[in-house]
């Protein structure tokens, strides 16, 4: 969490680098009241894009509690955890066609050529969806091998496997979901993005995890499992011991 809040925070150091010692004068041509202009306009977009924001990370935070209350917790949660850092990395693609697409948006519709916007957001959209695509056939191919990237735990790795398919399918959906917000963004709906965020994050995605997880007794899969490992071990280990004993 600390390498994250200090990246965020490096853009906004370098940008104020770049206004006050870049180089170019008409960058910061001194303090004017004028700066004050329309701020509340700007509170406004910026207060949306924050609520919108955080609506999403604090979802991963929620499922990661949610998970902690699981029969074998710590199993559930390397396998959580693993699903999220991997969907983590395809998000960073993503995130980048994020920002590509709503400074284009932002830019083509400000010069009022709604065509050019039109063509760029069918060419980003494609185009993550394409490389979402080739993630999702790599992940259900290399589902059995894909947690030992992280662990040599074989339970962790069964259950991540047992995950593949449904993290297989939030990747391919993820691949257009921030891109298509990075249009909203362009287009200055960020209260839109927030309240689609809420529905979809808190009011359909969380209890439906609940129900899954403690009602139809989702967890229990990973119970198993533990139990077939354990008695998997608990027989080499007599066999062990009877070869011993035999010698």
């Amino acid at each position: 969490m600390g390498s994250m809040v200090i990246s965020f925070w490096i853009p906004v150091f370098g940008q104020l680098a770049f206004v006050f010692f870049g180089g170019c004068p008409l960058t910061w041509t001194g303090f004017s009241s004028s700066a004050f202009t329309d701020l509340g306009a700007i509170m406004k977009l910026s207060l949306s894009s924050g609520v919108m924001l955080c609506l999403e990370l604090w979802y991963n935070t929620i499922l990661v509690l949610l998970t902690s209350y699981m029969k074998n917790a710590e199993v559930a949660l390397d396998a959580l955890s693993i699903c999220l850092n991997i969907n983590g990395w395809e998000m960073m693609i993503s995130i980048g066609f994020l920002s590509a697409i709503g400074v284009r948006v932002a830019n083509e519709l400000g010069a009022g050529s709604a065509r050019r916007a039109k063509f760029a957001i069918f060419n980003v959209v494609t185009t993550s969806f394409l490389i979402g695509f080739v993630l999702f056939v790599l992940f259900l191919f290399f589902r059995g091998s894909l947690a030992y990237i992280f662990t040599e735990s074989k339970a962790v790795a069964d259950e991540v496997a047992d995950l593949a398919p449904l993290l297989a399918f939030s990747i391919l959906l993820n691949s257009v979901q921030p891109v298509l917000s990075g249009v909203a963004i362009g287009s200055g709906w960020q209260s839109i993005v927030a309240y689609v965020n809420v529905t979809s994050y808190y009011l359909i995605g969380i209890p439906l995890g609940a129900i899954l997880g403690y009602v139809l007794g989702f967890q229990v899969k990973v119970e198993i499992t533990r139990e077939r490992l354990n008695r998997w071990y608990m027989d080499e280990n007599g066999r062990s011991q009877n070869s011993i004993g035999n010698a």
